[in-house]
């Protein structure tokens, strides 16, 4: 980093090099004791103003000092890029650090205050030309960005959407080209689906491993409808990084098949202290309710149908009557500093968050404390890093709740004249359903590792690292006895303990002599998972005001035939061999290579270890001499190839079972008196050949800056197949004891193959005016190929009449995420819905069903933009896809004419077809197959940070930031349901499903009001 300081002073500049001290007058001052000077309080006056000109800086954060830490103050340059610090005392020496956005950070070390220089103080900042220096955290290590070879994205948290966060995952949502996260639904804390290049896998979804802090997560389910991810809070991460091809993630081997997302938390500083408030308070509404008729509408509609309508002279909106404008708390307090051995962060964090939906609510409290302590001369140098978290969450029984008051007639009232919900005969009033259905999920996740590193020889470091991850949950899901309508109370408690351990041994060699720069990595990790959980339940509550959850023992039914306790329990283990080696010569020309070799204790005997290797190479041809006088700063080609694996298959389904019954076809009596003995039979046979789902992927890249990095971009082509796919399928053996048995199906294959663009702009202007403006996209294509089965189904409908039927199905020739239906033709002479004969035989059968389109987008996009004035900024986030479908099960199973004849309110779109008859059923099919596109407004953002030297409060808080964000404020899509970004998982013995919409949560539209307070 560069910069000029004009100023007749003794002073030393400091920015991450070596101090160089600024010359002396020809003629200095005769030194003098200072304890012979009078010291007296005076005012520092300075003007920040950028390189190359005289025009001043608003809007820079500047901090001072005194050298030993003591007498702390900031503020901020006003308009004309003035700052002042009143009551400083001469002849003492300070450290000042002046910061702002697009430009390079400069700090002043040891500045001797005097009456001579306390007005004449000049800095001049220089526009920051790149972000090639910035850190990277990869597998084990972390490098510089110019020097990666592989497909990584790095976000920093400045690059973070803002908004209602309640995990991770949103934070770089439409950040990351390639990367594709879905919010299933709206809920408060459920879980996200991510997908990096695409699925590539049947079963095991598309979620990719989580490190945090070096600590690999396994991504179970912790309890409740909970997303894992939840436990933490995202105002302690410092960056996210992407790791998205195999060069990249190999080093992770059996874990990296779906990339791997790498979460570092924030950390101190030496030589600063900080305490810094941040809270907000957020409103949200109901985005976009279904448009359901009008109880007007509804009094006209039902007589043309000739179907009996009741009406009872209301005019409900039932939606409304459910839901809210829920409000949304969150408080965080954090605390960092140093020394120069030892440095620590600590935080605390509080969210209360409402859903739309009343009766649903989600706390969560958060603690994390990060610690470095260097010893020894520096040489061990040992982090740290513990999070705890409590998450309670209560939830409504959110289908039903939102299937009865998309339905519910709207003539009915929802309270009678005593302010009671309202009873009826021929109805479920859902208000009663909301007081008598309660489900809460209480969770305890603490996640803490310890990591020494000790420097053998100069370059050898050796590391440990320890982690531990426990997560204990209780969830209780409750209904209350009731006598009209009538109902049995019941409770069932659901105990979860999830356990991670984790312990590491690593030695990286460092090597740098003239142009030549070597570094290895050899390591070994053992990494062991327990899940365990635990089910009982008892039925037959009074009615009562004490509420089972409080005192189960109210319960009257005791047999074991309805209560039954039941549990299950897995250990899985995972041993790992690691190594990796990186080369430069003469900052032009690198090489990376990786393997990994991982055991796993899910394989059998035969295939228990797989190989992963990698080899990546870049060339930046900027550093080329007939580059050099160019536009372009960054030009980088780059090229890898590697293997990654998967195992996500269930525990010890290689190994033989058995089970034992008193049942007449595995035993019979030995005694007279006709007992039976237990007899015991081969379910499931031994198979020790089972080996890893593999994936290969090639990733060829460009990355490039021109204009001193005003204009900076990448473009990546990629190809990941996977082969030897994991599946459960039915044995071709007619005595295999087992219904069905798991193999790798060898000649199967999956294959995502595509294009990623990023670019980003930004200009800082010498008025203070700044502004940026990027975007990506991702256009990609996935493949079933060679597959021996006809077709795998998945997908299961839900509704009245659609219990057995499927909506997904992974074909040859076509995507995962293919809708396999039939194909809607229109209505015969009767007003009955026709679909297409495809094979002619004049029957319509599941032999007619087409591949109809994909749930997988196959383009992705993102555009994102800012804008900077004095204290004012205003961020703006867009994100959409296209190319893909979703599949309408809620309009499928609600909204067609023969319900509304009896009384069940529908959507206009269920009017829509007039040859249709009230008596025409509404089967699976391509009728309610719509298109998923959308542009999404994500979040928009306006910030002021107020100058607080003119307030007179930078003595003792040195920044003070209001916000206020919008988010979901729009979506153009076509889809007419709640909102097309939705994926309900309604897999078939573990077969991912894809893009199905089944009364869905709806999505909020929020507004936030937030503070930040430094102190």
């Amino acid at each position: 980093m560069h910069a000029t300081i004009l100023c007749s002073m003794h002073a030393w500049a400091s920015a991450g090099t070596p101090a160089t001290e600024i010359p002396a007058p020809e003629k200095p001052a005769k030194r003098v004791h200072r304890s012979m000077l009078m010291l007296r309080a005076i005012t520092l006056t300075g003007k920040v103003v950028t390189d190359g000109t005289t025009e001043g800086l608003p809007g820079v954060t500047v901090v001072i000092s005194e050298v030993n830490g003591g007498n702390k103050q900031g503020a901020t340059t006003d308009e004309s890029g003035v700052f002042s610090f009143p009551n400083l005392q001469t002849e003492t020496s300070y450290n000042l650090e002046f910061s702002y956005i697009g430009y390079e950070k400069q700090t002043i070390t040891n500045f001797l205050l005097t009456d001579a220089n306390s007005r004449t103080l000049e800095i001049k900042l220089k526009e920051s030309a790149s972000s090639l220096n910035e850190v990277v955290v990869v597998g084990y290590g972390s490098t510089e960005k110019k020097d990666v070879t592989g497909s990584v994205k790095s976000l920093k948290s400045a690059d973070f959407n803002a908004g209602i966060i309640n995990s991770p995952e949103q934070l770089f949502q439409g950040k990351v080209a390639g990367v594709n996260v879905t919010s299933a639904t709206g809920e408060p804390g459920a879980a996200l689906q991510i997908a990096v290049r695409g699925p590539g896998s049947v079963r095991s979804g598309s979620t990719p491993l989580f490190v945090v802090d070096g600590m690999a997560l396994d991504n179970s389910a912790t309890g409740g409808a909970m997303n894992p991810m939840s436990f933490l809070n995202p105002q302690d991460i410092e960056s996210i990084d992407v790791l998205k091809d195999a060069s990249a993630t190999a080093i992770y081997g059996s874990r990296g098949a779906n990339g791997v997302i790498l979460i570092t938390t924030k950390k101190g500083k030496s030589g600063r202290s900080m305490v810094t408030y941040s809270g907000n308070i957020g409103f949200s509404k109901m985005a976009r309710p279904l448009e359901v008729l009008s109880a007007d509408e509804f009094r006209t509609e039902v007589p043309r149908l000739d179907g009996s309508l009741i009406d009872k002279g209301a005019n409900t909106d039932w939606q409304k009557e459910i839901s809210r404008v829920a409000q949304t708390q969150n408080h965080n307090v954090s605390l960092a500093g140093g020394t120069d051995k030892l440095s620590y962060f600590g935080s605390f964090g509080a969210q209360k968050q409402e859903g739309i939906l009343k009766n649903n609510q989600l706390n969560r409290y958060t603690g994390r404390i990060n610690i470095n302590q260097k010893i020894l001369d520096d040489r061990v140098s040992i982090d740290v890093n513990l999070n705890a978290t409590n998450i309670r969450n209560e939830r409504p029984p959110i289908q039903s709740l939102i299937g009865s008051a998309i339905s519910a007639n709207p003539t009915y009232p929802a309270y009678d004249a005593n302010g009671n919900p309202f009873k009826y005969q021929d109805g479920t009033n859902p208000l009663i359903t909301l007081g008598l259905e309660k489900d809460i999920t209480t969770t305890n996740r603490v996640l803490g590792n310890i990591s020494p590193s000790v420097t053998i020889i100069k370059g050898l470091v050796y590391k440990l690292n320890f982690g531990v991850d426990n997560t204990t949950s209780v969830q209780d899901l409750q209904s209350l006895g009731n006598l009209e309508p009538q109902q049995d109370g019941r409770l069932e408690t659901i105990s979860k303990n999830n356990s991670n351990r984790l312990i590491e041994n690593y030695l990286t060699y460092t090597f740098d002599k003239n142009k030549h720069n070597f570094s290895a990595l050899a390591g070994h990790s053992y990494q062991r998972f327990f899940i365990q959980t635990r089910t009982s339940s008892i039925n037959k509550f009074p009615v009562s005001d004490l509420e089972p959850i409080y005192n189960p023992g109210l319960g009257q039914d005791l047999t074991l035939v309805n209560n039954r306790p039941t549990g299950s329990a897995t250990r899985n283990e995972l041993q790992s061999f690691f190594s990796r080696i990186n080369y430069q010569y003469n900052d032009k020309y690198l090489l990376t290579a990786t393997v990994r070799v991982d055991g796993s204790s899910k394989f059998g005997s035969n295939n228990k270890y797989g190989v992963f290797p990698s080899f990546s190479a870049g060339w930046r041809i900027s550093e080329e001499n007939f580059l050099k006088s160019s536009a372009f700063n960054d030009l980088k080609l780059r090229a890898g190839w590697g293997r990654t694996g998967n195992q996500e298959i269930p525990s010890k389904i290689t190994q033989a079972l058995f089970s034992s019954s008193t049942a007449g076809n595995v035993s019979y009596p030995i005694f007279n008196n006709g007992t039976y003995p237990a007899g015991t039979s081969y379910s499931r046979l031994a198979n020790p050949n089972i080996q890893w789902e593999v994936s290969s992927q090639t990733d060829i890249g460009l990355d490039f800056g021109l204009f001193k990095g005003a204009l900076s971009g990448a473009v990546d082509y990629f190809r990941k197949v996977s082969n030897d796919i994991l599946l459960e399928v039915i044995p071709t053996d007619p005595v295999q004891p087992a219904g069905t048995y798991w193999t790798n199906v060898g000649d199967m294959k999956i294959v995502n193959q595509g294009t990623e663009l990023e670019l980003n702009f930004r200009r800082v202007l010498g008025s203070g005016l700044r502004y940026e403006i990027g975007g990506n996209m991702t256009f990609i294509k996935n493949n079933v190929e060679n597959s021996p089965y006809s077709v795998i189904p998945s997908g299961s409908a839900q509704g009245s009449g659609l219990t057995s039927a499927t909506i997904n199905g992974y074909l040859n020739g076509e995507p995962i995420g293919t809708f396999f239906l039939k194909e809607f033709t229109g209505f015969d002479e009767n007003g009955i819905s026709t679909f297409r004969d495809l094979d002619g035989d004049g029957i319509i059968t599941d032999k007619d069903r087409i591949a109809a389109g994909t749930a997988l987008p196959t383009k992705m996009f993102s555009v994102n933009g800012n804008i900077a004035y004095k204290g004012f900024d205003l961020t703006a986030n867009f994100n959409g896809v296209a190319g893909n479908k979703v599949y309408d099960n809620t309009a499928n199973s609600a909204f067609y004419k023969l319900r509304l004849s009896k009384g069940l309110n529908v959507t206009k779109e269920a009017l829509t077809e007039s040859a249709e008859s009230i008596n025409n059923s509404a089967p699976v099919s391509t009728r309610y197959l719509k298109s998923g596109n959308y542009f999404r407004l994500n979040n928009l953002a306006l910030g002021y940070n107020l100058n607080t030297t003119a307030l007179g409060i930078n003595k003792w808080v040195q920044s003070v930031r209001l916000s206020v964000t919008g988010q979901n404020l729009f979506v153009l899509t076509k889809y007419n349901g709640y909102d097309p970004e939705v994926n309900n998982n309604r897999e078939i013995n573990g077969i991912s499903s894809y893009g199905i919409d089944y009364m869905s949560y709806p999505k909020a539209k929020s507004v936030i009001f937030g503070v930040t307070i430094g102190l």
